[in-house]
């Protein structure tokens, strides 16, 4: 399933990798900056924890952990600024991990929201969401990979 509007975009995965393993993989410095970064993570995991993402391109991503519910929901808010920056609906979007076994697996579904309500002009909000509409199968599909790959030792 995957669902976009101008205010959400909708994804969904099936990861060959038990419920608890994803968990890992989705709310873990150590794997989130290997499969959805590329240049490492720091996450502080409760609500309120600050969470930075960062790739080679020189991209960051500064966010607040929203709710943590271990192992089945995880959400975060994704800042338009700086990690110093309280996170609002005017300079943030939400991002919603939901996990549920399936077979062997678990299906993944996520949901980032609120591009309607950022206090941007209307061509930076449709450019962050076409944007980000391009990213998530891309960062999805690389989790997939990354699950079916050989346990990072600890």
């Amino acid at each position: 399933m995957a669902t976009t509007t101008t205010d959400r975009i909708e994804k969904q995965v099936l990861i060959a990798a038990p419920v608890d393993r994803v968990w890992e993989l989705v709310t873990s410095a150590e794997h989130l900056g290997t499969w959805f970064g590329d240049a490492g993570a720091e996450i502080d995991l409760r609500p309120g924890g600050r969470l930075t993402v960062r790739w080679r391109s020189n991209d960051t991503l500064h966010g607040r952990v929203e709710t943590v519910a271990a192992p089945h929901h995880f959400s975060y808010r994704w800042l338009l600024t700086d990690d110093a920056a309280e996170p609002t609906p005017a300079n943030s979007t939400l991002v919603e991990f939901s996990l549920a076994a399936d077979g062997d697996g678990t299906r993944l579904a996520v949901v980032e929201s609120g591009f309607d309500a950022l206090g941007t002009e209307a061509w930076a909000r449709a450019e962050r969401l076409a944007s980000h509409t391009e990213g998530w199968p891309l960062e999805l599909a690389e989790l997939a990979a990354y699950a079916a790959g050989p346990a990072v030792e600890r």
